[in-house]
């Protein structure tokens, strides 16, 4: 389980590392996705998501992605789009809140016996082929 809390002062440290503004949370409070988002806002007006599995506690960096239902948006699902910055990256480490992943590592085969904190159950039925497929999914 993740500590929310935690969590959020851990992007708002980052974001003034590198001059980027964190623009808002995405709870993920249903049974999927299974990962929370922190928006962080650059001034060229890029967007990248601080992205927390809520099981594992890792962390890594995507595209953002709407996570809740609502009348003008719509339920995103499917492999998140992981992107590299290296220096969000080493400021979220710096931080020592969480284990951030690189988009190489995501790519990896994943191997489930090096992740037994994942149901096994899920693992058969959903074949997940990389790490950051399992990891960060859209599970029921």
């Amino acid at each position: 389980m993740t500590d929310l809390r935690e969590f959020r002062r851990a992007c708002h440290k980052a974001a003034g590392r590198v001059r980027a503004t964190v623009t808002g949370f995405r709870v993920s409070d249903g049974v999927t996705p299974n990962f929370h988002q922190g928006i962080l806002a650059f001034r060229d007006r890029t967007e990248i998501a601080v992205v927390l599995a809520r099981d594992t506690g890792v962390a890594a960096l995507a595209e953002p992605r709407v996570i809740s239902f609502a009348e003008a948006t719509a339920l995103e699902s499917g492999p998140l789009t992981f992107v590299d910055h290296p220096e969000l990256t080493v400021a979220l480490v710096e931080t020592r809140a969480f284990r951030v992943m690189t988009t190489a590592e995501l790519a990896d085969p994943f191997d489930a016996r090096e992740w037994p904190q994942l149901t096994e159950y899920d693992v058969r039925f959903w074949k997940p082929e990389t790490l950051g497929d399992a990891l960060f999914n859209y599970w029921d």
